[in-house]
């Protein structure tokens, strides 16, 4: 098969290192490849003898028309030059696209696949117990569970739960404080009673696990203060327990809810946040038979630091251990979408099975960092300007201001009373010009700066502060 490269000048001789040894002819169509225009490339196309074509990610145009002229297949290969040896070995094996950069349809591809095992995975797993349909323990994937605090507080407790459901939780929990009463859990559950999925409730109060019974299905926790009187009636319920320690040990405490009839048992032998023994704990999970239940909100939550790579490493600590369930929340505005990366981890760790270490999954939790840093060649050129300080003075768009904020996971960019709503920079700057509500280069520039600015914050939950910093 004769493959067609065009390429920039810029990027020749990346080109011609990937395609050493394949027949395959590189030309360099100008300085940058992705200026290549259609015209041109059907020029090039039938001054030759090509079977395939292969122009840069990077490209804008549509080369549909260069197929249907040529009969010659149009595809679109990887957006830097850097992934492009990857890429053409894949020729032969891979459907590559006339529309989507081969990078990404191949990240897509990996990621769909990793989810489908993840999916096939659990159909063939077995469990220690169902809730529902829910597998629980056993081989199956663990499950996330995910924790609402004071949620008798919560004036619209019911989307909140579904909101955290749509996000990848099997499990919501329910917390509730000690000024809680069984009257406000009572109202609690009813609020939530029309909502699908497995719901638990937080509480050692026997008197309010007696109301949270009449829709929970799992309870956080039993232990020997309140076994006697609570441990009855999750039995007669049918419902799973976790068990903690107290003045009895964690496995005395799970003897005592199994004589009491407790046949769903979720063992959780407590896990305290980094600096108060996080690691001396892990000790404290070998041995256990059930379903283990792996805290892990405090651990997360009393940490400074980012928490996708505290989640994944977490998660890779219960894959270890064994756990079950993955408890987490989202209390604090630094834990905000912690249920997904918590989703996305264990499934993560569904896919390390029988593998050493969670890499080249298909799945990841690389939200900030890059996985390969592409080496790029220099840009030339003939002469250089040293870039002048911005003036102090602002010269204002005749065309008028606009004020620019992010809510319901949307930006909003306002200009006389009007909003103009959409959740790209780019689709938004685009109908501010066809409007024509823009008359000056540099407030196109700092609309832009601005603008992208707001996707940021939307793409990794932060707050958005107009000509503030990121």
């Amino acid at each position: 098969m004769h493959i067609l490269l065009p390429t920039g000048s810029s990027t020749e001789q990346i080109v011609a290192d990937a395609a050493a040894g394949l027949d395959a002819t590189v030309v360099v169509t100008g300085e940058i490849a992705s200026f290549l225009t259609p015209s041109y490339l059907t020029k090039l196309v039938c001054e030759g003898n090509y079977d395939l074509v292969m122009v840069s990610g990077m490209c804008t145009a549509s080369f549909a028309a260069v197929t249907k002229k040529t009969g010659v297949p149009v595809i679109r290969g990887p957006r830097h030059a850097s992934d492009l040896a990857r890429i053409l070995s894949l020729l032969g094996t891979v459907q590559f696209s006339e529309t989507i950069p081969a990078d990404d349809l191949l990240a897509d591809r990996y990621r769909e696949e990793a989810k489908n095992r993840v999916l096939e995975s659990e159909e063939s797993a077995h469990a220690a117990f169902y809730i529902r349909d829910k597998k629980i323990g056993g081989g199956s994937r663990m499950k996330v569970i995910a924790e609402i605090m004071d949620a008798d507080r919560c004036p619209d407790i019911a989307s909140q739960v579904r909101d955290l459901f749509s996000r990848g939780a099997d499990i919501v929990d329910l917390g509730f404080g000690f000024d809680a009463t069984p009257d406000s859990v009572r109202e609690t559950m009813n609020r939530v009673s029309d909502t699908k999925g497995i719901i638990a409730a937080d509480t050692q109060d026997p008197e309010l696990i007696q109301e949270a019974l009449k829709r929970a299905e799992i309870i956080l926790s039993l232990h020997d203060g309140n076994m006697g009187e609570a441990a009855p009636m999750v039995a007669r319920a049918g419902a799973a327990a976790v068990i903690i320690p107290g003045q009895s040990s964690l496995f005395e405490n799970i003897r005592a809810a199994r004589d009491a009839g407790i046949q769903k048992i979720l063992a959780d032998p407590l896990l305290p946040p980094v600096g108060s023994g996080l690691v001396q704990s892990l000790g404290r999970f070998i041995g256990i038979t059930d379903p283990i239940f792996f805290g892990a909100g405090n651990v997360i939550e009393l940490i400074d630091a980012d928490a996708p790579g505290v989640v994944g490493l977490l998660a890779g600590m219960a894959h270890e251990i064994g756990a079950s369930l993955f408890f987490c929340s989202e209390h604090s505005d630094k834990t905000t979408g912690c249920v997904s990366l918590a989703r996305q981890a264990t499934e993560m760790m569904v896919l390390c099975k029988n593998r050493p270490f969670p890499k080249d999954l298909g799945l990841d939790l690389l939200v900030i960092q890059e996985k390969h840093r592409r080496s790029e060649p220099p840009i030339p050129y003939t002469s250089s300007l040293v870039a002048s300080p911005v003036p102090d003075s602002v010269t204002y768009d005749p065309c008028g201001n606009f004020r620019i904020g992010i809510s319901n996971e949307c930006i909003i960019a306002e200009h006389n009373g009007e909003a103009i709503i959409g959740k790209k920079w780019d689709d938004i700057l685009y109908t501010i010009i066809s409007n024509g509500h823009l008359s000056r280069l540099d407030h196109a520039a700092y609309l832009g700066k601005e603008l992208y600015k707001a996707e940021l914050a939307l793409r990794f939950s932060r707050s958005f502060e107009q000509d503030g910093p990121f």
